[in-house]
């Protein structure tokens, strides 16, 4: 179940990282463990504070990035699959268009080899920022290695994902 929504926008052009953003989402299937708190720092006492309904941050995205006109990426292709089938449980429209870029493969084909995200950034000589498995850093950090492939390989790699 999604209790974090990351988002940070990326424009090519400008080569700008911007509007890094947390949307906190109240889990009403599953409950925070302790598990999910060490993996990502989230605590039941940050979502209840912060915390809003999944249709509502679907809301959100539509309206203040105009996510269903953009291509969206993602290292690999769980979070695209795990926003569909919530989406399709909560009976919520899908917020996003259906140009997604899957960076995992992007960066293998660009790069001409496979790795987690981590290796990828060091690979690219990046810092990573914040805290894994944390939205907003995580989207961050993606922005960023998208930033620094379409800087070395040009915009092209992401004209097949609809850019």
């Amino acid at each position: 179940e999604i209790i974090e929504v990351g988002i940070c926008l990326l424009d090519p052009e400008t080569q700008a990282v911007t509007d890094k953003r947390s949307i906190m989402v109240t889990p009403t299937e599953s409950v925070i463990s302790e598990f999910c708190t060490e993996l990502t720092t989230i605590t039941p006492e940050m979502v209840a504070a912060r915390g809003i309904p999944f249709d509502e941050a679907c809301k959100i995205l539509e309206t203040d990035y105009n996510t269903r006109n953009r291509l969206w990426a993602s290292w690999g292709g769980f979070d695209r699959q795990l926003f569909m089938k919530q989406c399709r449980r909560r009976k919520v429209r899908y917020p996003f268009s259906k140009k997604h870029a899957n960076l995992k493969r992007v960066f293998g084909e660009s790069e001409g080899e496979r790795m987690n995200f981590w290796k990828a950034l060091a690979r690219l000589e990046l810092e990573r920022e914040g805290t894994a498995h944390r939205g907003d850093d995580d989207a961050y950090n993606t922005a960023v290695l998208l930033n620094e492939l379409v800087q070395k390989h040009g915009i092209g790699i992401l004209r097949r994902y609809g850019w």
